[in-house]
């Protein structure tokens, strides 16, 4: 399958999942949810262990649809935009700041656990498409903005994802974490960059459910 072939056949699912996301949940089930859900990325690149030192700040942004199967239990799809990437800072003769950055469009799909009316557990997958890279630094070398060739790159990232959601009120804030089990790289010039560099994602966030049934 070439390259445009892939791209359309994403852009179809995409849309297919859209609908479902949007109407299909409401449908299936006698009471499900639909909200919109923002906030912060802590984003970083691990070989074999998480190493926080170069993470960089990013965000994400999106919809979700809750369909409950029992009182306490839910499936939780989401179609969501998520930076990812990693940031280095050279403090030392010169000072410069550089940012790797990618960034996704990402399909979880979670299983709810409610262990009250406040708190529940998420656990799940995930699926992301990557939808462009670059490279932007800042600092006494001069300041410089890159786009990637995205071809260097993997355009799918997998991985598992979970956290915690404390519903508060009309609200939820949550905390999740995402483990990428796909290498970023897979041009030879950007494996010798990033070797087999795999994503790693912390997020925090804030939902909104605009409708529920």
């Amino acid at each position: 399958m070439n390259t445009k072939s892939k791209n359309n056949l994403w852009m179809s699912l995409g849309f297919a999942y859209l609908l479902l996301l949007l109407g299909g949940p409401a449908k299936a089930q006698s009471k499900s949810e639909f909200g919109i859900k923002g906030g912060l990325n802590l984003s970083n690149f691990y070989v074999e262990k998480i190493d926080d030192k170069d993470a960089r700040l990013g965000f994400n942004a999106g919809l979700y649809s809750r369909a409950y199967i029992t009182e306490f239990f839910a499936i939780q799809p989401e179609l969501n935009y998520s930076t990812r990437g990693t940031e280095i800072i050279s403090d030392g003769f010169f000072n410069q700041r550089t940012k790797f950055n990618l960034n996704y469009l990402d399909i979880p799909v979670l299983a709810v656990f409610k262990l009250g009316k406040t708190v529940e557990l998420q656990a799940g997958v995930y699926g992301g498409y990557l939808l462009n890279a670059n490279i932007k630094s800042e600092g006494d070398l001069g300041n410089w903005f890159d786009d990637l060739d995205r071809d260097n790159f993997q355009t799918l990232d997998y991985g598992l994802t979970g956290g915690l959601g404390f519903n508060l009120g009309g609200v939820q804030l949550g905390a999740r974490y995402n483990l990428g089990l796909q290498q970023v790289a897979k041009s030879s010039g950007a494996r010798n960059v990033l070797g087999d560099s795999k994503n790693s994602l912390a997020q925090l966030y804030i939902a909104f459910p605009l409708s529920s049934k």
